[in-house]
């Protein structure tokens, strides 16, 4: 006779297996991608559903193990995703040391991204940690223009800016202490999403290319998929990957989207960039007012002859991101240490079927909230 407890333990099992099936999939709606964000809050939900069952219920029943071996796979496949972010997996950039540190002092840079939460008016708290953390590099995203006259006293430290401002969660203000080189402001996929686009000087006199991204997300609330993000990171990193790959690359933003996510595992292998997260850990940025369910939206990507000096969630700001604060030193001798991610067969169809999708959705209006 099955309780109601260890029915809501096999429903929960089912359901969790269902979801983590469903992500399997390319759909870009947002019920399937929306599976993508939680692959750590699922598998540990999966794993207590499997312990409490083979505890208190199964009875060597064919239907037991059937269950068990479900939420087994079920945890599996979450673990297997999420691992190569843990330290139980290999690094994947290097760390410079003190001697590389010193020796290529002029050619590092500091670059701290913050998705500062547009309706936050807790503006001095940003401009702390900013003033706390001394980036070289100060990139803000749904910046808005009540954000825009809150930030004009970083153009004191920080000259060479970028502002962008809108206001609908898109804005964006890129601010330097460093020249930047042609900077532009692009609309890659939708005109009111906008992406910065700049190189930027380094005192060794090194140029770097600095790619500030972000794209809409899936959500329930709006009825949004994630087509125009799929297409977004997609057009970049085809751009990127068939451009000059002897131009220092990095991009940088909220990405709306899990570092162990289909489409940013394509973006890594047509760009051939590399993320310093791996072997490391997650560096959770969203939800920073929700403990529990925390995903690492925020990235920074870069070509592999960077060396990683650190990298660290900064404090919180009032919004709902932390700020993502990252040390680079440029050591272009040290790329053969450093394999560039590589395409694998079928990337190019993949990549090509995601911007087909964004075109048919744009001709449609498809692309867009279906709920303002």
């Amino acid at each position: 006779m099955y309780t109601i407890l260890q029915w809501v333990l096999v429903g929960i099992g089912v359901f969790l297996a269902l979801g983590t099936l469903a992500s399997l999939t390319h759909s870009p709606h947002w019920a399937v991608r929306n599976w993508d964000f939680p692959r750590v809050q699922i598998a540990v939900a999966a794993g207590l559903c499997g312990l409490l069952y083979a505890a208190f219920y199964s009875r060597g029943r064919g239907l037991d193990w059937a269950f068990l071996a479900v939420t087994a796979a079920t945890l599996a496949w979450q673990c297997y995703k999420i691992r190569p972010y843990t330290r139980l997996a290999s690094i994947r950039v290097r760390r410079a040391t003190p001697e590389t540190r010193e020796r290529r002092a002029d050619a590092s840079f500091k670059l701290l991204i913050s998705n500062v939460l547009m309706e936050n008016r807790e503006h001095d708290r940003f401009l702390r940690v900013v003033r706390d953390n001394d980036p070289d590099v100060i990139l803000a995203l749904e910046t808005d223009d009540a954000w825009a006259r809150a930030l004009e006293p970083l153009t004191r430290s920080h000259p060479h800016t970028v502002a962008h401002p809108q206001e609908n969660y898109y804005g964006m203000m890129l601010f330097s202490r460093l020249p930047l080189v042609d900077p532009q402001v692009s609309h890659l996929v939708q005109d009111d999403i906008p992406s910065i686009h700049t190189g930027i000087r380094l005192k060794s006199g090194d140029v770097v290319a600095l790619h500030g991204l972000h794209p809409r997300p899936p959500e329930p609330i709006r009825d949004q998929h994630s087509t125009p993000r799929d297409a977004e990171l997609v057009l970049m990193g085809r751009a990127i990957g068939e451009g000059d790959r002897s131009i220092p690359t990095v991009v940088a933003g909220d990405l709306n989207d899990v570092a162990w996510s289909p489409t940013s595992e394509l973006f890594l292998r047509l760009s051939g960039l590399l993320d310093p997260r791996m072997g490391r850990g997650f560096f959770n940025s969203f939800n920073a007012k929700n403990p529990v369910f925390r995903f690492p939206l925020d990235h920074v990507f870069h070509s592999n002859e960077f060396e990683l000096v650190e990298l660290r969630r900064l404090d919180k700001v009032g919004s709902d991101h932390f700020p993502i604060q990252i040390e680079l030193v440029l050591c272009p001798e040290e790329r053969a240490k450093q394999p560039e991610t590589e395409k694998e067969p079928g990337d190019d169809e993949e990549a090509d079927d995601r911007i087909e999708e964004q075109v048919e959705a744009a001709a449609t209006g498809d692309d867009r909230p279906a709920r303002e």
